[in-house]
This record gives C-alpha cells, structure tokens and sequence, in this order.
C-alpha cells in the first residue's frame, strides 16, 4: 500500500504526472527517481540539482506558496512535508490538485520508505531500489566508523535572536544520532526550542556542531559560539544533515567522515 504520511492512500500514476513539489530536498529526490521532466513547480528554495531546476517556475517558498501560481500549473500531483509546508496552505491545494502527498521522515531509515513510496506512486520502482541499495550501503559504512566511537552530547543551534536549537525527535537529531551524536536538551516543549547560553544543561555538550543553513552562520558566529560555549566548535553542512530524500545518502557518509575528523 502507498501511504503518506496523512494516511491517504495513494495509487500508482499511469501516464506523465506533473509534479509541484514544495520541499528541497523532494524535488531532489523527484530528479534523482528520474522524473524531472515531469517537474512542473517547485520553490525559490528547491536548489538542487541547479542546472536541472533552472528552467522549472517557482511558486514562491516553503512557507508562502502562491496558490494562485500552483493551480496555473495545473499539476496532477503536490508533495508537501508536514514540518516545511503550512498546513493551511496544503488543505487549500487539495481542493484544486488531483493527488496530494505529504510526507513527514523523523527517523533516518523513513527515507526507505519515502523512497519506496514515490518509486510506487510513479512507477520508478527500479530507481528507488537503486537508492534504496545505496542508502543501506551508506548506513552500513557510518555503523562501521562510529563502531569504536565515544557517543558525545552535541549542540546544534539552528538559528540565532533567538538561539534556537533541535529536539530528539526531529529528523537533525536522527541523523545525529545515528553518528553517535545526542542532541541536548534531551527533553523540550517545542520541537525547535529556543535556549539560552546559561541553560545548565549545557554543561553536558561535548562540542558544538553549527550548520550552514536554515541560519546561514558565519566566521564571526562561530567565533561568538566558541566563547559562549566554551566548547570545540566545528562548521558542519547543514544540507547534509537535515535534507532527507537521495540526500541522505551522501549525509550518512558525510557524518561518518566527518566523525572520523572530529574524533
């Protein structure tokens, strides 16, 4: 059975879909199951590939998408994520898009899923055994890295006035984890809840991991970072860690790489 994360269930496609697609990291993965030129939309923030997505029309951004724009694009199918898309936004395309799929990974091995459910709905079943493989492969390279590492409590602040950072049930600190890395607080209201430098649990952190985006931090960031912490800082890719989809194959190789620099 096909189903996302809303638990609609979804039936193979036949003939050329067109897809609108509102998160980076899944027009990725649309590209990567071999179906770009079935892309129609996709947002200012859909970057990769970039020589792919340069002719593809933008229908403004994750969080402002100009329904108008969508419903011109008179795509067959939308795919959302519950955590990048508003939902008001998405129940509003539902009644003018044929096929609406949302889906939501929180762990690292949900990708397996994602890819299977895609492949499915568009009859890429090959390519997203392919990726499949590839990811497994990934995750097997990064258990053998991390095999004779120390597990470390990491920060990981993902935006600044306010300091923000991840709690442990988001897809970051799943992807953390899997390398050896816990995210603190360990417990928090807010799925991205916002901290101060006083906080006492963070005396606990092992070091800091600062990504390059959703906050584009820069050199005087990581050296205002380091005094607030008094901890080791290290610059990380955050498309890396928090892009699910075909990414995540590259990120499980990246964070075992990294770990092992690190360590």
């Amino acid at each position: 059975m096909l189903v996302d994360a809303l638990g609609r269930q979804h039936q193979p496609f036949a003939g050329m879909p067109r897809i609108v697609s509102l998160v980076p990291s899944l027009t990725e993965l649309v590209c990567d199951l071999g179906l770009a030129d079935c892309l129609v939309g996709r947002t200012g923030f859909c970057v990769h590939p970039r020589e792919v997505l340069r002719h593809i029309p933008k229908v403004g951004g994750t969080k402002d998408v100009k329904l108008d724009r969508v419903r011109q694009l008179a795509p067959t199918h939308l795919i959302a994520d519950i955590d990048e898309n508003r939902r008001e936004a998405v129940e509003a395309m539902m009644q003018f898009v044929p096929q609406v799929v949302v889906v939501h990974p929180q762990i690292v091995d949900d990708n397996l899923a994602l890819y299977a459910l895609l492949g499915g709905i568009f009859g890429r079943e090959v390519e997203a055994a392919r990726l499949a493989a590839e990811f497994s492969a990934a995750r097997r390279y990064l258990s053998t890295v991390t095999a004779t590492l120390p597990r470390e409590a990491v920060l990981y602040p993902i935006w600044r006035e306010p300091w923000m950072t991840v709690r442990r049930d988001t897809y970051i600190a799943a992807m953390l984890c899997a390398a050896g890395w816990d995210t603190l607080p360990a417990e928090a209201p807010a799925r991205f809840p916002e901290f101060a430098w006083d906080a006492p649990w963070l005396t606990a952190i092992v070091r800091v991991l600062l990504p390059s985006e959703p906050y584009a931090f820069t050199d005087r960031d990581m050296v205002e970072v380091g005094e607030l912490a008094q901890r080791p800082v290290n610059r990380v890719d955050g498309e890396m860690l928090s892009w699910y989809g075909s990414r995540a194959i590259a990120g499980l190789r990246y964070l075992a790489d990294l770990r092992r620099q690190t360590a």
